[in-house]
């Protein structure tokens, strides 16, 4: 028996790197999963590429059941649309991963507002739309008496947690989604939802058009090493986050390798106290001291 025996599960970006692997796990587990993927270049640009149905093929080759879908996830009719493949295809939904992505890498000044628009738009904006959708559907079940066990899992970044040149868009939108999952967590929680985020650190084409990550991120020479930059090291963590026991909520995990590492979000540390208005002068002069 698979983990994810009877699952039916979303899979927003699933045509290529980290989502295709994500894919080939969850029907290899026993979930029935939509591939989603409007086949576009890395920029978010429009590709004539079908690599949806390429997934969908081979997980039905390895026996497995899945459909394809081409939805725009940052509309809120192509979110509508995903969510009802589901239904129409499986009967039901229980897993939502959201995935997709693009790249518009600039520094500050070189920044257009397209780059930050559409970043933003796919990034944030496609998470939101299709959890929209899902949580909307989970909530009428879980009004109508039925038991819920279901599991969103969100895509996070370190450019966002941590912090990286050359990425303000990019990053701004994956701290959004690290907080969007903390608050979604929260909320969801009394319908059975339970939500999580990654910040998954894998060879893809995202990671491979990064400046100074192009030669870090390359598989090592001796076939029998391991590879710690293979996409598909990414997927178990996700797997397990969607089984229907998993007890996780309201948590973003570091996955890279054999390495998962639990994040913890912005906390208060060293700390000023008076009891009184602080002077611009008196700050001045004691601020420093929290700066160490």
């Amino acid at each position: 028996m698979g983990a994810l025996d009877g699952r039916v599960a979303i899979i927003t970006g699933a045509g290529r790197g980290i989502g295709r692997e994500h894919a080939l796990l969850f029907a290899a587990e026993g979930a029935k999963v939509v591939v989603n993927d409007l086949g576009g270049n890395l920029d978010g640009s429009t590709s004539t590429q079908s690599p949806a149905e390429q997934v969908v093929e081979e997980i039905r080759a390895a026996g497995g059941e899945a459909v394809a879908n081409h939805d725009d996830i940052a509309s809120w009719e192509g979110g509508a649309r995903l969510i009802q493949t589901a239904l129409d295809a499986f009967g039901d939904l229980h897993v939502l991963v959201n995935n997709a992505g693009i790249l518009r890498d600039r520094v500050l000044v070189n920044l257009s507002e397209e780059d930050w628009d559409s970043v933003i738009h796919v990034h944030l904006k496609g998470h939101f739309v299709p959890t929209r959708h899902a949580a909307a559907y989970w909530r009428e079940q879980a009004k109508a008496g039925k038991e819920v066990k279901a599991a969103i899992i969100n895509t996070s970044s370190t450019s966002g947690l941590i912090g990286n040149v050359g990425q303000s868009n990019y990053g701004a939108a994956k701290a959004g989604i690290a907080a969007f999952t903390v608050i979604i967590a929260e909320e969801l929680g009394r319908y059975g939802v339970r939500a999580n985020a990654i910040a998954p650190a894998a060879r893809t084409r995202m990671t491979e058009s990064t400046p100074g990550l192009s030669d870090v991120v390359k598989a090592p020479g001796d076939a029998a090493a391991f590879d710690a930059w293979d996409p598909a090291n990414i997927s178990p963590l996700v797997a397990t986050l969607a089984m229907e026991d998993c007890a996780a909520t309201g948590q973003v995990f570091f996955v890279q390798g054999g390495t998962v590492r639990r994040f913890q979000n912005w906390t208060m540390q060293e700390e000023l106290d008076k009891d009184d208005r602080w002077t611009v002068a008196e700050l001045a002069a004691e601020l420093p001291k929290i700066l160490k």
